[in-house]
């Protein structure tokens, strides 16, 4: 159709949708690879666009929650943007959770919400709210755009795309459009080429309308007099929240120094000193650890809260904290060297640094006193129970088998107890919720393509239980293990009122979750003995599908159990 300018409803549809077009395009070529759609009029423009894209795998789901989410683990596991489309209304606000936490983690969303246009804003017009700014600071950047209009040139709308991107590169986390469109959303195609003649260059490349350049130096340089002052110490080495990959240079930058190295579960790996979440908790071991100089913290976010409880009251003499994050990563606010750096390549230059030191091995008494505890634990895991679970899971993956690790009590029972292989591990602990879980569960196997193991708890599953929809269809096999304890267990080692505790706190549901997997057409496993769960954990590990395997044990067993295995390794002579 001919560009009739007397009429702009004539053409208004169509222009919705070329500025849609040009965003989607500009942004594939920033490095957007995956879409994550939800259904919905107003958005229209942006959906059709990005089904007209070629180099776009798109991915949807009927709850903007979950979508959220599920765009937050193909960013978490592929390290690349991930774009989100959802209509106006309530369906921008379920995506905060999701972007709550890529603003603590940094994962790179790309939100694409579509708007009511401004004459129609809180006037009352039918699902109309206030979207602008509705993420606040949890986003890196926003726009607000206007509506599509032939004034504005195509090169502003793409700069703008571009400086949005620049944005998200430099400093992580989610940038956000807001798009209002007007009606007619749907209607013929209009022929726009005066409008877009400016831009007709950029139509002929595949690169960005502005490429940005920004002139720092990434290679990592290591003051070698401060080095040599540091390993001349007696250090620590903790490793935190870790790519994939990068725990073996960290490995071989402890061995080389001798220091004792503390791995968290979310470092995709362990030590020999695992399990000191328990161990830390006698007063032999603490005591020696706390003869070091000089903590070497490599990544943030540590799960073990006796760990950080350590590393918050000690005195240290050096603190260096390396992460390839802005920002403040330290919540007990030392005096020290923050380091921003890629972890890997920031070990790799300290291997090849002179670290001869005295006190090489200075900790080696900590490594039979961690074997002694994990020998104190091992009574305990005859039979079937959380604790027994996570201190077993690890002997149960197969090779290139990767995990995922919901919140609350799960993941301190497999820091606690468990001994991970070395493989991907991958967490939402920014902001630590139980929300989302599955589906960033089925957010990472999209992008890894690799068979996964996913732990979370009762509440946690029914709190996400919509996104099972996402596991109906996997071509690489999901286990999905479910401890349900009838509640919110962690409230067991909290100090909450006891005659509370069941009505306010763990909120018993009563709930078991065949009918769950049934729903969704999923496999489902209930084992009742200890080795009836490895043999289905293993099992499911060689299906292409999604296993849904439920733990049951009794409310406030795990509770309990820690209360008693601690009680021993405090009473113990562990050196």
């Amino acid at each position: 159709m001919q560009l009739n300018l007397s009429d702009s409803t004539a053409y208004r549809a169509a222009l919705n949708s070329c500025w849609a077009e040009l965003m989607l395009e500009e942004l594939v070529r920033q490095g957007v690879e995956h879409v994550c759609i939800a259904p919905g009029s107003r958005s229209t423009p942006l959906t059709l666009a990005a089904a007209k894209q070629p180099k776009l795998t798109i991915h949807t789901h009927f709850d903007e929650r979950g979508l959220g989410f599920l765009a937050l683990g193909l960013a978490k596991a592929s390290q690349s943007p991930v774009a989100v489309i959802v209509t106006s209304g309530t369906a921008v606000a379920n995506l905060l959770p999701a972007v709550a936490e890529s603003g603590l983690t940094k994962e790179k969303l790309v939100l694409l919400t579509s708007d009511r246009p401004a004459e129609l804003l809180e006037c009352g017009a039918n699902q109309a709210i206030r979207q602008h700014g509705i993420f606040s600071h949890h986003v890196t950047a926003f726009y607000d755009l206007p509506t599509p209009t032939l004034d504005i040139t195509p090169s502003w709308l793409l700069g703008v795309v571009d400086e949005m991107m620049h944005q998200q590169a430099l400093r992580g986390g989610a940038v956000h459009f807001n798009c209002h469109y007007p009606e007619p959303l749907y209607g013929d195609t209009v022929d726009f080429s005066a409008y877009l003649a400016p831009i007709k260059q950029w139509q002929r490349t595949d690169k960005p309308y502005c490429q940005h350049q920004q002139a720092v130096c990434t290679d990592v340089i290591i003051n070698t007099v401060d080095w040599q002052r540091l390993y001349a110490k007696k250090g620590v080495i903790a490793a935190g929240k870790l790519l994939p990959t990068e725990l073996a240079q960290v490995e071989a930058l402890a061995a080389q120094l001798g220091w004792p190295l503390l791995v968290d579960p979310q470092a995709g790996g362990s030590s020999e000193l695992a399990g000191f979440d328990g161990w830390l908790q006698n007063e032999s071991c603490s005591a020696l650890l706390s003869q070091a100089e000089v903590l070497l913290q490599f990544g943030a976010r540590i799960v073990s809260k006796r760990l950080l409880q350590f590393i918050g009251a000690h005195a240290w003499q050096d603190y260096w904290l390396i992460d390839p994050q802005q920002g403040r990563l330290d919540p007990h606010n030392h005096s020290g060297l923050r380091i921003q750096a890629n972890v890997g390549k920031w070990s790799h230059a300290a291997l090849s640094l002179d670290s001869a030191s005295e006190q090489n091995g200075w900790a080696s008494a900590l490594l039979p006193a961690a074997k002694s505890y994990r020998d104190i634990v091992a009574p305990h895991c005859d039979s079937l129970s959380e604790v027994s679970l996570a201190a077993s899971l690890a002997h149960w993956l197969l090779p290139n088998t990767e995990l995922f690790l919901g919140n609350s009590m799960i993941v301190r029972l497999i820091d606690m107890f468990g001994q991970l292989p070395t493989t991907a591990v991958f967490t939402n602990r920014g902001a630590s919720g139980i929300d989302g879980l599955i589906a960033t569960a089925a957010g990472v196997q999209r992008a890894r393509q690799t068979p996964i193991v996913m732990l979370l708890g009762d509440t946690s599953f029914l709190y996400d239980l919509n996104s099972l929809a996402l596991l109906k269809q996997t071509a690489q096999p999901m286990v999905v293990i479910v401890t349900n304890n009838d509640g919110g267990g962690i409230f067991d080692m909290l100090p909450v009122p006891e005659q509370q505790k069941d009505d306010f706190y763990r909120m018993p549901h009563g709930i078991s979750f065949a009918h769950s997997a049934a729903m969704f057409e999923l496999d489902y496993v209930c084992p009742t003995t200890l080795a009836d769960a490895k043999e289905a954990v293993m099992k499911a590990q060689q299906l292409n599908q999604t296993t849904l395997i439920e733990i049951q044990t009794p409310a406030g067993e795990a509770g309990n159990m820690l209360k008693n295995i601690f009680a021993e390794v405090k009473r113990a002579s562990l050196l």
